[in-house]
């Protein structure tokens, strides 16, 4: 479902009605005569509709979090909010940048469009800008030679569908910035037989111990913070620059866990 078209679509109805009132409807009506329910109705409910879909366009999306790729940063029904404006307006609906107010940098958790199927969004940290040479090895990550440092922050456990799953917790460093990770010791650093065909692909290596990659102009490479539970960009490709839909900052609830755990985190920032 498109919401934001049916957003579009809803507001334009109702303003139409509103001016059609004001150009038409109103003039035949005799002094004090209630408006009929047809133009009560879309009158009422316009500006609420037209500054939602403002808000929701171009300050700053809600979005629900469906999967375990960003544990632990994200956890499964969290609800954050997506800066609209972090690297450039868009036009609504068909996303087109007309203006431009920054770029991504590495580390941003970014909203897209999913390269395989538009009409998805993902969610993943940014790993790689375009010209960017990364290298994922032995589950760590390199970009243009400069490693990302890791440091062990004891274990990470949740519950995925009906197992319960246990990792092991890293800090990773980019520069001054810090997030946190999960690795599973166990599992490979890429799953070689998942890896799709993509435009692209003959910038990336793969082998056992992981895969390097040149970031083409004009995209970028995600990877998800849950590092061997996340379909990410190690398995179909880059994402283009029009894809982004902008960079989630805020976590302002989850209706999915209501322990006391899950409130610390309401009205935090994501790092």
């Amino acid at each position: 479902m498109n919401f934001a078209l049916i957003l579009f679509l809803l507001t334009l109805l109702t303003g139409v009605m509103t001016l059609a009132d004001r150009l038409f409807f109103a003039r035949g009506r005799r002094p004090g005569e209630p408006e009929p329910w047809w133009i009560e109705y879309p009158k009422s409910f316009f500006p609420v509709l037209l500054i939602v879909f403002l808000l929701r366009s171009f300050v700053a999306e809600p979005f629900k979090i469906p999967s375990s790729s960003m544990r632990p940063t994200l956890e499964v029904g969290d609800f954050i909010l997506v800066n609209k404006f972090a690297y450039g307006i868009r036009l609504p609906i068909i996303e087109k940048k007309i203006f431009e107010t920054g770029q991504p940098q590495r580390g941003d958790v970014i909203v897209f469009r999913y390269p395989i199927n538009p009409s998805q969004d993902f969610i993943k940290r940014l790993v790689g800008l375009p010209g960017d040479e990364v290298v994922y090895r032995d589950k760590m990550i390199s970009v243009n030679g400069a490693p990302w440092p890791q440091k062990a922050d004891s274990t990470y456990s949740y519950l995925e569908g009906l197992t319960y799953a246990t990792t092991q917790r890293f800090e990773e460093r980019i520069g001054d910035r810090s997030h946190s990770i999960a690795i599973n010791p166990a599992a490979p650093p890429v799953n070689v037989n998942g890896v799709r065909s993509f435009p692209g692909r003959e910038n990336c290596v793969y082998n056992d111990r992981g895969f390097s990659c040149k970031v083409p102009a004009g995209s970028y490479l995600m990877m998800g913070d849950n590092r061997d539970n996340s379909d990410d960009s190690r398995y179909w490709g880059f994402v283009p620059d029009d894809h982004i839909r902008g960079k989630a900052f805020f976590i302002w609830f989850n209706w999915d866990d209501i322990s006391s755990f899950a409130f610390k985190r309401i009205g935090t920032s994501i790092r």
